[in-house]
């Protein structure tokens, strides 16, 4: 197989059409390619959730024409293949570290979820590996389980890991605890909810799939030198998958990000230098969070590779999706919201339980922590908040991050204990909200849970969602809808998300000899239209063509920096990288400009893609200087061959010398430059989405009749992929509201491990949103953007529920938790006549 890892745009100004493309089925993702000479590869998994293997027999299977090999944990740990640890460890609040249950490439001597791998079977086709695999003979004792948090939490249940004292592997907390304590002693009233956030599981359009690759000693003279080493300078060539050097490994496979997968299966698992694998990431069809972990599946593929000196692939079928991705949510939370007289806030405390499942994924301890507690404060004005937070290992598989990954739980507590406050003091559902919200005059604002918000006018935004949703005339509509017998509500959520996770990322910015731009990034695209993104941002900045830009990534041998595709980080980071680049660039231009033109470099100016003198028609365009430095070099080289006496040496040693190339000294040798980003803080896109439903009472069933959205995430670079990413958050958080759930019994089994019994939200679901735009410049980073990827979850989780609660209080349901299905809500109604 080879591999572009260079994409291209149509030619057109602004048209690098990305999603035309996918739309039309040019997409290449990794199930779609082949390696010469693969094998299959099939996983036999648990069918208990909890048990100790006694014995694996392969005879039957290796039997069958066309295996070529079993392999089980006993011998991946032989071998010396590592587990798989989190990368994210923090303490608890005894400062004792957290467990860090490391992800075995397949069971040893216990099995702790159903579908986790127990063997691996490689043969000439899928179907044989199948076949094979179901005659692997597994002999398996049963050990107890704790299915449910609450049972793991139970004085006495057993444990997940016998070695520790309990299931919690991290009881954390943050706030000041005396201060919490006055705020609460002094309030006039105190409102309380008691939340279900259930499991589900990401429901990607691709499966997760890789192929694995193992190349031999190249040989000592370098005569086996591969086809990634001459073409990465040649922009557009395809890419070879072999790589040179001694025992590299190669690993095609769906991530966001393959700089942090390659970290930890090279250190951790392989427990080689990271440059001896290569992760490549083709084009990925949906992550929300779940293709972040580097899974235990792609450690066995590169351990088979190296085994049998072949090329492995395996695709997951919807079934290992289901029981092996990380899950989201499934936590337990309970809050109190104290307030004074006048409905004002004066202190937030929670209590959560998180079922992180058997394992611990890469940054399940940020998700569980840090992410809940950063957005607590929300838009309000809080002057206490205490969050205690446990992890709590079950016997299922991996909790990790979906999208939102721990924030859209702190607004569903906060917006479901302002509703319920509001009937308390008889107040609108909109007055006690703007009672507490943040004033535009106050920013920054600093947040008592440490976050320091640059920008914002919340009211502003509240505002228009009101007027937006015509918010005021709502009892008309239910009267309407009363006629028809049919029960219709109204619920809003206001929000505010921190955004941007690590906040230090690399680009790199390299001027081709063929007049091309390349941006190399780590930032993987899933999905928000990078391609229609970044190079027209490049385009603009230097005043060139956009065609003439080109964007390189999914490819650890050709991209910067360590962070993943996560925490709606990629434009405010990597936009931020990208223009300090193209300053680099633009600086370095005047100094060798000024050389090529014959000027001083204060008499050059840069404008319309081309650096001029002042006050003449003598210029020379940006894409133009790199060729031109390449023959200046080409013509000292060859003056240097000729001459009888060697070059001086460089004057100084923090100068580079410029004798190669024939340039003064103090003048750039080329325009390609590395830029850092660091932002001096997160981004804070935020909020306020309506939801107005109507539900029938006489079978449960309810329909969104209206959502509006309106939501401010600093500058719009492209209205387009910002509405669609609002919309993508809206239809994943109003699929947990109405039936995403991962149901499961006592024994561990999951009972609706297929899309015939687990629901999607489709697009029958929701009407086309009324989307509104507030633009508050964020003034932490060059574009003044902020995250758009993750924001419409927690606006659509925490509306919809109070637009249903509110229809339902018509007939006296007061309170119901996720998810609304038709059944149990006609449960609720039955149950309150």
């Amino acid at each position: 197989m080879n591999f572009d890892h260079i994409r291209f745009g149509k030619g057109r100004t602004g048209d690098h059409d990305e999603l035309g493309a996918f739309a039309r089925g040019t997409g290449s993702y990794t199930s779609d390619n082949d390696l010469p000479g693969q094998l299959h590869a099939c996983f036999v998994r648990a069918t208990e959730a909890h048990a100790a293997i006694r014995s694996i027999d392969p005879a039957q299977a290796l039997a069958l024409p066309g295996v070529h090999a079993v392999i089980t944990g006993a011998q991946l740990q032989a071998a010396g293949i590592g587990a798989i640890p989190a990368l994210a460890v923090f303490n608890s609040s005894d400062g004792k570290p957290m467990a860090n249950a490391a992800i075995p490439p397949l069971a040893i001597d216990t099995v702790r979820h159903v579908g986790e791998a127990m063997a691996m079977v490689v043969a000439d086709s899928a179907a044989i590996a199948q076949d094979a695999a179901d005659l692997v003979q597994i002999d398996l004792d049963s050990l107890p389980v704790v299915a449910t948090i609450e049972a793991a939490l139970e004085a006495g249940a057993p444990r997940v890991w016998p070695h520790l004292t309990s299931n919690v592997a991290l009881d954390w907390a943050d706030g000041d605890l005396a201060q919490s304590d006055a705020a609460f002693a002094k309030a006039f009233h105190i409102e309380s909810v008691a939340l279900d956030d259930p499991p589900l599981t990401a429901c990607a359009l691709e499966p997760r799939a890789a192929i694995a690759q193992w190349t031999p000693d190249a040989p000592a003279d370098g005569a086996g030198s591969s086809a990634a080493d001459t073409a990465s300078s040649k922009p557009g060539n395809a890419i070879s998958t072999q790589s040179s050097g001694t025992g590299n490994y190669t690993l095609i496979a769906s991530t966001q990000g393959v700089m942090v997968v390659r970290k930890q299966l090279a250190e951790s698992v392989l427990k080689i230098a990271p440059e001896k694998l290569r992760v490549i990431t083709p084009d990925v069809g949906g992550g929300f969070g779940a293709k972040v972990q580097a899974y235990p599946e792609y450690a066995v593929l590169l351990f088979a590779a190296k085994l049998l000196r072949k090329p492995v692939k395996w695709t997951a079928t919807r079934l290992e999706c289901f029981l092996t991705d990380t899950r989201g949510r499934d936590s337990k939370i309970k809050a109190d919201m104290a307030f004074d007289h006048d409905g004002r806030i004066l202190g937030i405390r929670a209590d959560a339980a998180v079922g992180i499942g058997a394992y611990t994924s890469t940054y399940i301890a940020i998700v569980a922590t840090n992410n809940t507690k950063n957005c607590l404060s929300s838009v309000y004005r809080v002057p206490s908040i205490r969050l205690r937070s446990r992890m709590v290992f079950t016997h299922h598989s991996m909790l990790g991050a979906y999208r939102g990954a721990g924030r859209p739980e702190a607004i569903y507590l906060i917006e479901r204990l302002l509703d319920r406050a509001s009937a308390k003091f008889g107040l609108d559902r909109a007055e006690i909200r703007r009672r507490n919200l943040i004033p535009a005059s106050a920013m920054p604002y600093s947040a008592v849970n440490g976050q320091v918000y640059d920008s914002g006018e919340f009211e502003v935004v509240l505002d228009k969602a009101l007027k937006l949703a015509d918010w005021n005339n709502f009892s008309a509509r239910r009267a309407e809808s009363a006629s028809r017998g049919l029960l219709r509500g109204i619920g809003m959520c206001n929000f505010l998300e921190v955004a941007g996770g690590i906040l230090e990322e690399p680009v790199n910015l390299n001027f081709g000899d063929d007049g091309t731009v390349s941006l190399h990034t780590g930032a993987q695209s899933i999905g928000q239209g990078h391609l229609a993104t970044y190079p027209l941002l490049i385009a603009k900045h230097l005043g060139i063509d956009v065609s003439k830009v080109r964007l390189v990534a999914g490819d650890s041998a050709q991209t910067p920096g360590i962070v993943a595709t996560v925490a709606s980080r990629s434009t405010m980071m990597t936009g931020g990288a990208l223009t300090l680049a193209c300053d680099e660039a633009i600086r370095r231009g005047k100094l060798i400009a000024s050389h090529l033109l014959e000027a001083s470099a204060s008499d050059i100016e840069f404008a319309h893609g081309k650096f001029s003198v002042a006050g003449t028609d003598v210029a020379i365009p940006i894409l133009e200087i790199t060729p031109r430095l390449r023959k200046i070099g080409a013509s000292a080289a060859s003056a240097g061959c000729a001459a009888s006496t060697p070059a001086p040496a460089a004057a100084s040693s923090a100068a580079p010398p410029q004798a190669g190339i024939g340039l003064p000294e103090g003048i750039p040798t080329e325009l390609s430059n590395l830029a850092k980003f660091v932002s001096p803080g997160m981004s804070f896109p935020n909020g306020c989405h309506i939801c107005e439903v109507e539900v029938d009472p006489d079978t449960g069933l309810t329909r969104i009749v209206r959502y509006t959205a309106v939501d401010d995430v600093g500058v719009v670079l492209n209205s387009t992929i910002v509405e669609g990413q609002v919309m993508g958050g809206i239809a994943q958080g109003l699929g947990q509201v109405f039936g995403e759930q991962l149901v499961r019994d006592d024994s561990g089994q999951v009972l609706n491990a297929s899309f015939m019994d687990y629901p999607m939200p489709h697009a029958g679901l929701f009407p086309t949103p009324a989307i509104g735009h507030h633009e508050a410049r964020c003034t932490t980073n060059p574009l003044g953007v902020k995250g758009a990827g993750e924001s419409g979850v927690s606006g659509a989780l925490p509306s919809a529920v109070n637009a249903i609660l509110d229809a339902l209080s018509v007939r006296g349901v007061k309170e119901m938790d996720l998810p609304f299905t038709p059944g149990r809500v006609w449960a609720a109604l039955q149950r309150a006549a």
